[in-house]
C-alpha cells in the first residue's frame, strides 16, 4: 500500500512543509544510494504526502552533489505519482519579480557535471520529454497560488545551470537574448529522472533576485534576499497546501505510461542485475528476471 500519494521537494529557504499533521520520518536506501535526507511522510489538506528537503536539513549539499536518482526512486518506493517540486530561482525578465512564482512549462540544460538518468549498465531508454512538465499538475499549482493570493505564472523557461557559482553577466545576458525566464540549478535532472519514473512533476520556481544582468543586482543586500526567501517559503506552503488539496485523485495525463515505448533493449539482452536495480520502474513491461540471462554474459556464452 501507498505510504503517499503526492511528493513535494523543498528547495532553498524550504526545509520543512508546514502544515503537516501525524509526520513521521522515513529513511530509505534505494539502489542508487541515500537521497538528501529523510523523507517526511504525513497528512496535507487531507491526502498523504512525502517531503524531502533537496539539499537536506541544513542546506548541507551543493546542487551538483544531489543524488538526483535517488531523491526521486525514493518518492517511487513511498507510492508517490505525483511530484511538486519547490525551487528558488533567479529572474531573467523584468516582469518577474521577486516574491512572485513561475510555473514553468520548458526546462533548457546547461549543466554538464549531472546523472540524468535510471538507464544505461545494459539498458537503454529515450523517453518522449518534448513537455518535460506535467501540465495537469501545473495548471493545478497556477490555480493554487491564486487561492493562495500569490502571482503565479504559467508557462515560461528555466534555465539550469550547474552552480554552485552564479552566472556571469555575460552568461545571464546571453539567456535573456534567448528570451529565458528564470534560472535555477537543480530542477531539470529530478524533471527527467521523473518522467523516466512514470511520475507526474511540475516546477514551483521562487523568485528571490533579478540575476546579475539587472542595473540594481549589485545594491541588493543579503539582507533583503534573504527576507524574500522566507517570504516565499511561507507563501510556498500556502500554495502547496492549496494545490495538494485540489489534485485529482486519478490520473488521466500520460506521465503513466511513458516508459511504454521507449525501452529500446531486447528484453532477453537485460543484464539480471540491472533488471534488479530497475525493477521498480520497469517491471511492469520487462517482467521477472530471465534465468538464462546473467550479468555480464551473453545467452548461450
Amino acid at each position: 500500500m501507498a505510504q503517499a500519494e503526492i511528493g513535494i521537494i523543498g528547495g532553498s529557504g524550504l526545509y520543512s512543509m508546514k502544515g503537516l499533521t501525524d509526520a513521521r520520518e522515513v529513511a530509505l536506501d534505494t539502489p542508487f544510494g541515500e537521497p538528501s535526507d529523510a523523507y517526511v511522510l504525513g497528512t496535507l489538506a487531507g491526502r498523504k504526502v512525502a517531503f524531502l528537503a533537496r539539499h537536506g536539513r541544513g542546506h548541507r549539499l551543493l546542487p551538483t552533489e544531489l543524488n538526483f536518482r535517488a531523491n526521486i526512486h525514493g518518492m517511487k518506493q513511498l507510492g508517490v505519482e505525483r511530484i511538486l517540486s519547490i525551487s528558488a530561482v533567479g529572474s531573467l525578465k523584468q516582469e518577474h519579480k521577486p516574491t512572485e512564482f513561475l510555473i514553468p512549462d520548458q526546462f533548457l540544460d546547461r549543466t554538464k557535471q549531472r546523472v540524468s538518468t535510471f538507464f544505461g549498465d545494459g539498458i537503454v531508454a529515450h523517453i518522449a520529454f518534448g513537455d518535460p512538465v506535467c501540465m495537469d499538475v501545473a495548471q493545478v499549482v497556477a490555480a493554487g497560488c491564486k487561492m493562495a493570493g500569490v502571482i503565479g505564472k504559467l508557462g515560461g523557461t528555466y534555465v539550469c545551470m550547474e552552480g554552485p557559482q552564479f552566472s556571469t553577466k555575460a552568461e545571464s545576458n546571453l539567456y535573456r537574448s534567448w528570451g529565458m525566464d528564470v534560472i535555477g540549478m537543480t530542477n531539470l535532472q529530478e524533471a527527467k529522472l521523473a518522467r523516466e519514473a512514470e511520475l507526474c512533476y511540475a516546477t514551483v520556481a521562487m523568485v528571490t533576485d533579478y540575476d546579475c544582468w539587472h542595473p540594481e543586482h549589485d545594491a541588493v543586500t543579503v539582507e533583503q534576499i534573504i527576507a524574500v526567501l522566507n517570504q516565499n517559503a511561507e507563501n510556498a506552503c500556502n500554495v502547496v497546501r492549496e494545490a495538494v488539496a485540489a489534485m485529482p485523485r486519478e490520473r488521466t495525463c500520460k506521465c503513466g505510461s511513458a516508459l511504454a515505448m521507449a525501452i529500446i533493449t531486447a528484453r532477453e539482452a537485460i543484464p539480471r542485475q540491472t533488471r534488479e536495480r530497475l525493477k521498480l520502474i520497469i517491471g511492469k513491461y520487462v517482467g521477472e528476471s530471465d534465468p538464462a540471462v546473467d550479468y555480464g554474459k551473453k545467452v548461450g556464452a
